[in-house]
């Protein structure tokens, strides 16, 4: 297994295939596992809008993923821009592999302006200390928490854990930030279910992120500590819904984002 935190960085050094023709090529990260991990996607989606429009910030991202990726191929990137003004710019991206699209993100840009600011959210308690260490499979960087969702005792519907990563250039705050939402929402929708964690996958259920949305509020640092607090509202008709917020270290609300999932059981549950 090579190191996560450069195979991902390599992962997010995207390639031009033309001269503006809005086709680009991305590697796959090489993990011990057959498909392509959602968080990758969002996070080259990103990386791809950030080159596209340098003169601005990435405002939000809403990602479909319409078919399995499949990790031992590349995949190709096909940028549409829909809208490019002094404000705000639109762009669409189509992630495809040999057996068709795999996922597809429309991105909006924005131009900072200043203005009042205000927010409302619930306090943020001190940064955990390195005894609540808890490694997250495929965050490649320091993560803390309090609950496990590797275990299978029951909890309410809500999950958080701190993570910074190591030294990197603040430009790809937005790509890393997509790519850790990505990974914890199902296991937080499933805490209620007696008997059944995150690791479950592939044994008690079957789980597929099908839509995925971030928007950013404020720039930020992920090299500096950042609290990701999430909650599922609601588990019905094979399907998760969750959402959450990133917050820094002093309280600022810099990101939320929300995500819905397939969620298969293989037998039913009490």
């Amino acid at each position: 297994m090579p190191d996560l935190w450069q195979d991902l960085l390599g992962c997010l050094d995207i390639t031009a295939q033309g001269a503006d023709d809005g086709a680009y090529q991305g590697r796959n990260q090489k993990l011990d596992y057959y498909r392509v991990f959602g968080g990758q996607l969002l996070a080259q989606f990103l990386r791809i809008a950030s080159l596209s429009y340098p003169d601005k910030a990435i405002k939000s991202q809403h990602a479909v993923f319409a078919s399995q990726g499949r990790a031992d191929e590349p995949i190709a990137f096909a940028a549409t821009r829909q809208h490019q003004g002094r404000s705000f710019a639109v762009m669409t991206i189509t992630a495809t592999q040999s057996h068709g699209v795999v996922a597809t993100s429309s991105i909006s840009m924005h131009a900072n302006e200043s203005g009042p600011q205000h927010q409302e959210i619930e306090p943020v308690p001190p940064v955990l200390g390195p005894e609540h260490e808890l490694p997250l499979d495929l965050i490649p960087w320091e993560t803390r928490a309090t609950v496990d969702l590797d275990t299978t005792t029951t909890g309410p519907p809500s999950f958080e854990f701190w993570m910074r990563t190591p030294p990197v250039d603040a430009e790809l705050a937005p790509a890393l930030t997509a790519y850790a939402t990505d990974l914890t929402l199902i296991g937080t929708a499933l805490r209620p279910m007696p008997g059944v964690g995150q690791r479950g996958n592939g044994t008690d259920f079957t789980s597929a992120v099908t839509s995925h949305t971030v928007w950013f509020h404020r720039t930020f640092n992920t090299d500096d500590w950042l609290l990701l607090r999430q909650h599922s509202p609601v588990l019905a008709h094979g399907r998760s819904f969750g959402r959450g917020d990133v917050i820094t270290a002093d309280g600022l609300l810099v990101a939320s984002y929300a995500q819905e999932a397939l969620v298969r059981f293989r037998t039913s549950t009490p």
